[in-house]
């Protein structure tokens, strides 16, 4: 047994990023275990870039809405309590509404030798926007 100390949130990088989003290390990925997690706090309207997993990742809503999108349209508004699967080699990305804040657990599997993630272009404005409307019509039963 380990006991590590609390971590510092890390700012995450512009170039993976879209708006002001920190990342705190839970469980770095490494042999035997194979698990990543980690706590990612998003501001009002930031999100990630189109990103891939290679063995796929979960997403555990701690706290607001987060927003996962794929590239065939379709969008997920989940909140508190609730579990967003992203199947490997899926094209997905998540964040924020663009009026709220959001914290999440993400968690994904890797050997902790090489990178499980693929990182792509930003999500153009257009795809947020609709995201966003998504969203409106979740909260309204629609």
């Amino acid at each position: 047994m380990e006991l590590i100390p609390a971590q510092v949130p890390a700012v995450a990088p512009a170039s993976r990023f879209t708006g002001h989003v920190e990342v705190t290390t839970v469980s770095a990925a490494a042999a035997p275990g194979w698990l990543a997690a980690a706590v990612v706090r998003f501001s009002a309207g930031a999100h990630t870039n189109w990103h891939v997993h290679a063995l796929g990742q979960t997403l555990y809503v701690l706290e607001g809405t987060a927003l996962v999108g794929t590239r065939d349209g379709r969008v997920v508004a989940a909140g508190p309590r609730e579990t967003v699967q992203c199947a490997a080699g899926e094209d997905h990305w998540h964040g924020a509404t663009a009026d709220a804040a959001m914290a999440h657990l993400a968690m994904l599997a890797g050997d902790g030798e090489t990178d499980p993630t693929t990182w792509l272009e930003p999500v153009d404005d257009a795809a947020y926007r609709a995201a966003n409307g998504t969203e409106e019509a979740a909260a309204n039963g629609k």
